[in-house]
């Protein structure tokens, strides 16, 4: 089986362990046909854009037990959707990515660009 590929186009690194993230709860922001909200880039959350999230609908910050979910704090590192990260960009609060753990399939919806301009600085961007 082939390796994912990150957007630099080496291997996938791990997103998060703790919060554990990605579609398939394995730390990494891998996608499948499955993944229908395209959970692609490894983002650390800001409180600005929890609070825009929210306001959207998304509230990414209220722990959900029932669901393993321990609700995300700023600093986190958390697999968003691609489409949700452009659209936090088009708020002017997209928040950091880490380049080396967003996955390739990201590029089907975010200008590499916009991902680049965007990277977390001392991440392994």
């Amino acid at each position: 089986m082939e390796k994912a590929k990150n957007v630099l186009g080496t291997e996938l690194e791990p997103c998060s362990l703790s919060p554990l993230t990605g579609f398939f709860r394995d730390g990494s922001c891998r996608t499948g046909p499955d993944d229908a909200g395209s959970h692609t880039v490894c983002v650390r959350v800001t409180d600005e854009f929890l609070q825009i999230t929210q306001i959207m609908g998304n509230d990414l910050s209220t722990p959900q037990p029932r669901h393993g979910f321990p609700g995300l704090k700023p600093g986190d590192r958390w697999c968003l959707c691609a489409l949700r990260w452009q659209e936090a960009l088009e708020a002017g609060v997209a928040p950091p990515v880490i380049l080396r753990a967003t996955h390739e399939a990201a590029l089907q919806h975010v200008a590499m660009a916009d991902l680049v301009k965007h990277a977390a600085p001392g991440e392994g961007s």
